[in-house]
């Protein structure tokens, strides 16, 4: 079975080697998603996302690949968790709350240059939905139509968040670096950066998922696909 909804199914009938091969597809690129946003939490609302993926698959109508779909769910069990943690009762204000504002603490991604430091700190500086815009954009190439899908608005609208997106980050690496040259050299070259950050975050995610594969069976989407 090589279609992730073919697996999915399989996953609720509880077939758990579709649930692991779905996992190990998709692990790194949510790994690095989760992981600047959530920090030593990546794995917990990892598991969340693969359940509520199971548990919302009936509701999906097939308008999205299912890369969009995980996304999409990633993305609603982050805003939870940070409910949850911060004990709110209504929605996140993501237009204008940004993950640093949420977590304030020391993010544990070590970048390999300075340049990928000052650009994830600024990341986590930029308001949520432009933060994961940005990211989807460099880290997962998708299209305006599939960041649009995640971020649940028009796709019309995805450019000029992106356009945005780019200007407040510089304005935010102009207010946390003393330094001239690494702010130009960062953004003399943004795509470059921006891939190599993401690549060093999937470093980081593959290593996670070599780890996860030594876990006990019920901390695995396995374990969790038997649970359900």
């Amino acid at each position: 079975m090589s279609d992730d909804f073919e697996l999915l199914d399989a996953w609720r009938r509880g077939d758990l080697q579709a649930g692991s091969k779905l996992f190990d597809r998709h692990f790194e690129s949510i790994h690095r998603f989760l992981r600047n946003k959530v920090g030593d939490d990546t794995d917990e609302v990892m598991q969340r996302t693969l359940l509520a993926c199971v548990e919302t698959r009936d509701r999906f109508r097939g308008a999205s690949t299912f890369r969009t779909y995980l996304f999409g769910v990633a993305r609603l069990e982050l805003l939870a968790h940070y409910r949850r943690r911060r004990k709110l009762n209504n929605e996140l204000d993501i237009e204008s709350k940004s993950f640093f504002d949420l977590d304030p603490s020391p993010s544990t991604v070590v970048a390999k240059h300075n340049e990928q430091k000052l650009l994830h700190e600024a990341l986590r500086r930029l308001p949520i939905d432009l933060q994961i815009a940005l990211e989807l954009h460099y880290w997962e190439n998708m299209s305006a139509t599939e960041v649009a899908t995640v971020l649940e608005i028009p796709s019309g609208t995805v450019k000029s968040r992106l356009r945005r997106a780019k200007e407040m980050l510089r304005e935010i690496m102009e207010s946390i670096t003393l330094s001239k040259t690494q702010l130009e050299s960062t953004m003399g070259d943004l795509d470059g950066w921006a891939k190599q950050l993401g690549e060093t975050l999937r470093e980081g995610a593959a290593v996670s998922r070599m780890t996860a594969k030594d876990d006990n069976d019920d901390e695995s989407p396995s374990g969790a696909a038997a649970a359900t």
